[in-house]
């Protein structure tokens, strides 16, 4: 018996899907990892921690709301509420869950700073239902880790990995308490290494797509060799549950902070004294580099080590101790892991050449900065669409400025574009000093059109010193 050819070829397609779909079951039955080995082996040292805080309460009012001054309706409300004469501050008892994970078998734990901030009761628990006190050795918010001890010995210690072998793609697994539910495991994949997070400076984080939530944090994250490459942190999240971005902290930053924590209580980092920013495509023409790479240098402090070293403003560092500064990101966490005392070579493009500079790293000081409101006098540039006025004598004195022209408005065009905003500085242009309105126009003028330009702007709001960049249309 015979096939027709368009029997034959409806068979020849069902043959191939049908080997198709066999293929594919195989790579899934045999393909997937296996994690309950691993859950078995760790769940152990895996802990549910919990605090007690004291929170003032000044108020029985709902959160939000405040009673008048005078209101007819006070005395009405404090005989509802059985309160007599003047309300006195009261103290309440706040509680808040988080994990953590056996660091060593004679009780130190580790977790996340934001996890047992401001406690005054921390409670370990384990997952054979055995509670401890835990008292607090150190903590440290710049990297959000903690180091707790409890009175216990030979306890199942985790397998400590390195983080800086991590790789995109591989798989790894979390075990917390979510929302408080006791040794939930979640798995998935690293989706990024290295990630920066605004205000988190000193930490590259490891992005993964594993289900991280509040309750989570200070918990593990698990290669499938079974050890700990990283302390479970953060999420990204517009509802406040996971939505697929996961951040956790490297364990070798984590390790390094815990070891000085247990050492003297407190964390040392190297600090260089410059603000710095990213180099986009438009700076990076300005500055004369084939690609935007690198951290910009926008501000040099006095008397740190960047300007013992001979760093300047302008400068655009590339390379730190023979690693690659891509982004300016890169540049805090290298500088931080520094010992302190040591000397440092920096690469960098200064005007289009590149140079060499040794600098010796100091101890971060404590941190605090600056601001001013601007003032109300302008002077309207139509050319760039922003509004300026002489540096007002106070401002300057305050900020230790010299020169420069203060925007009061911005109406759209150019200085829109570049990102200038109402309350900014402008103290250089192309690389030349501004000391008042009349030499800024006259700067202005000679740009030329449809090439970027340089902006070197003080900004208000507490922010740092940036470089914009900013072109005239052709």
């Amino acid at each position: 018996m015979f096939f027709s050819s368009r029997r034959a070829t409806r068979f020849s397609r069902y043959l191939i899907a049908s080997i198709f779909i066999l293929w594919n079951n195989v790579i899934f039955a045999h393909g997937l990892p296996e994690f309950t080995g691993m859950v078995e082996e760790n769940r152990s040292s895996i802990v549910n921690i919990s605090t007690i805080q004291k929170v003032s309460t000044e108020s029985r009012l709902p959160p939000g709301f405040e009673m008048p001054e005078g209101s007819p309706w006070g005395e009405l409300f404090k005989r509802f509420n059985g309160e007599e004469g003047e309300s006195e501050p009261q103290q309440r008892d706040a509680t808040s869950l988080g994990s953590g994970f056996v660091l060593s078998e004679d009780g130190y734990i580790m977790t996340n700073h934001h996890v047992v901030k401001g406690a005054e009761e921390i409670i370990v628990r384990f997952h054979d239902r055995r509670e401890f006190k835990a008292e607090l050795i150190g903590s440290d918010p710049r990297s959000d880790i903690a180091v707790l001890k409890i009175d216990a010995d030979d306890l199942p210690e985790v397998k400590l990995g390195k983080s800086g072998e991590t790789k995109v793609g591989e798989w790894v697994m979390a075990i917390g308490s979510p929302f408080g539910f006791e040794h939930s495991v979640s798995v998935g994949i690293v989706s990024a290494i290295n990630r920066s997070l605004p205000n988190e400076t000193y930490v590259p984080f490891i992005q993964t797509d594993v289900a991280i939530n509040p309750g989570n944090s200070g918990g593990p994250l698990f290669n499938m060799e079974g050890e700990v490459i990283g302390v479970n942190a953060q999420i990204y999240s517009q509802t406040g549950g996971f939505m697929g971005l996961s951040f956790a902290i490297p364990m070798d930053i984590a390790l390094e902070v815990a070891e000085q924590l247990k050492d003297s209580g407190h964390v040392s980092r190297g600090w260089l004294g410059v603000y710095i920013q990213n180099v986009d495509r438009g700076l990076a023409e300005s500055f004369g580099l084939k690609n935007p790479k690198g951290a910009l240098v926008s501000k040099v402090f006095e008397d740190s080590p960047a300007s013992k070293g001979g760093l300047e403003q302008g400068d655009v560092i590339i390379k730190y101790n023979d690693k690659d500064i891509t982004y300016s990101s890169d540049l805090p966490p290298a500088v931080g892991r520094t010992k302190v005392g040591s000397k440092a070579k920096l690469t960098v493009i200064r005007k289009g050449d590149t140079i060499t500079k040794y600098v010796t790293i100091e101890a971060l000081p404590e941190s605090d900065q600056l601001s001013k409101k601007p003032a109300d006098k302008h002077y309207k540039d139509s050319s760039l669409g922003l509004s300026i006025a002489p540096v007002p004598d106070e401002m300057g004195k305050e900020l230790n400025l010299v020169g420069g022209v203060l925007v009061t408005r911005i109406s759209g065009g150019p200085a829109k574009r570049a990102g200038l905003k109402r309350g900014d500085v402008i103290l250089r242009l192309n690389g030349t000093r501004i000391q008042g309105i009349f030499q800024f126009r006259k700067l202005v003028k000679g740009l030329p059109k449809g090439r970027a330009a340089s902006i070197y702007v003080h900004r208000q709001s507490d922010q740092p010193p940036i470089y914009l960049a900013l072109k005239i249309p052709e």
